[in-house]
């Protein structure tokens, strides 16, 4: 999955989906004009490409909101933990309505919602884009959230695997370590996955973590042990697994994004992310062609891989049944977000 520039279809957008052949598009701020604008540019992109693109954007809320006027205005996911009594319908309210603007314009995906549990308030990059730093209540109110998204026919996505809430380090600038052994996450970070899993959510995303009790050689988001191990098999996770964007120093300092993006696929995961730099994405897509030729990647893990994206865009299939864009900002949505306020 790859981010573009620009706000319309140009013919390099169109030469660049044709030469890669890459499997989606994330949008962000500097994509997004207006609602008509941005379904535009995305059906514009569907059309360009000779696979079925999976459009996605993180519109999360608070800071992280990538989509703006006169999309609905929505209080970072902080806001959501402190609502009390009523918390848990709400945040299916706040799901479903984010679902609802997010269809409206032929997004298929949102990576939302963070389900990390915010141990450590000082940390750099998470802080109130968590829902609380208690595990089962982010459990709760973050399963509620999927639901309602889902029930919109807009997937949603847990993030940051295996935890980012108790980190000091922005992964954005460099490796983050969290020390804990196994225990300590089944017993607070994994929960909130476990209770996506249980909700039915479409895919999670693996964060550039170190996590040495976990696998003591490798980052999380290249780390087969973490992936395939943990949450296949341990959490019984099937759906889509994505990495965080592989520019990002947390694991680009490592390894380049040619080597991370068939280390990430080998590993257990199921698309990469590179947001940024059309020669970083193609190195990425060169890298993970050679790997699957040179038998790097297990044919088996790539079958199933493969099987996986199938089984998500005939569960999300795009933009054939549209709310109406009407619905963007509407006073029912406004009153839903208002709701988050003190």
């Amino acid at each position: 999955m790859v981010g573009v520039e620009g706000k319309k279809l140009t013919s390099l957008h169109r030469l660049f989906l044709k030469e890669t052949g890459a499997g989606g598009v994330i949008l962000f701020s500097r994509n997004y004009e207006s609602p008509k604008q941005v379904a535009r540019f995305i059906a514009d992109l569907r059309a360009a490409s000779d696979v079925p693109l999976i459009i996605g954007v993180d519109q999360e809320g608070g800071r992280v909101a990538r989509f703006g006027k006169p999309f609905t205005k929505v209080p970072p996911m902080a806001a959501l933990g402190r609502a009390g009594e009523g918390g848990e319908e709400l945040a299916g309210e706040l799901g479903a309505m984010l679902g609802r603007e997010l269809a409206a314009v032929g997004v298929d995906i949102d990576f939302a919602p963070v389900v990390d549990v915010l141990t450590n308030p000082a940390n750099p990059v998470i802080g109130d884009r968590a829902i609380s730093r208690d595990a089962a209540q982010v459990a709760t109110l973050a399963a509620a959230f999927i639901r309602g998204m889902q029930s919109e026919g807009v997937a949603a996505c847990a993030k940051h695997f295996p935890g980012h809430g108790d980190t000091d380090v922005d992964s954005h600038l460099g490796l983050p370590v969290l020390p804990h052994n196994r225990a300590r996450f089944d017993a607070c970070e994994f929960l909130p996955f476990k209770a996506a899993i249980e909700a039915g959510v479409a895919s999670v995303m693996v964060a550039h973590i170190s996590a040495p009790n976990l696998d003591r050689d490798a980052p999380t988001s290249v780390s087969k042990p973490v992936m395939t191990d943990i949450l296949r098999k341990g959490l019984g996770f099937d759906g889509l697994v994505f990495t965080d964007d592989l520019i990002m120093k947390g694991i680009s300092d490592k390894c380049s994004p040619y080597e991370a993006g068939w280390r990430s696929i080998a590993a257990g995961a199921d698309m990469v992310l590179v947001c940024h730099r059309p020669d970083e994405q193609r190195a990425t897509l060169e890298g993970i062609r050679r790997a699957v030729s040179e038998g790097w990647i297990d044919m088996a893990t790539l079958t199933s891989s493969l099987k996986r994206l199938e089984r998500f865009r005939a569960r999300f299939p795009g933009p054939e049944k549209r709310p109406p864009m009407r619905k963007i900002g509407c006073r029912l949505h406004r009153r839903i977000a208002a709701r988050l306020l003190p």
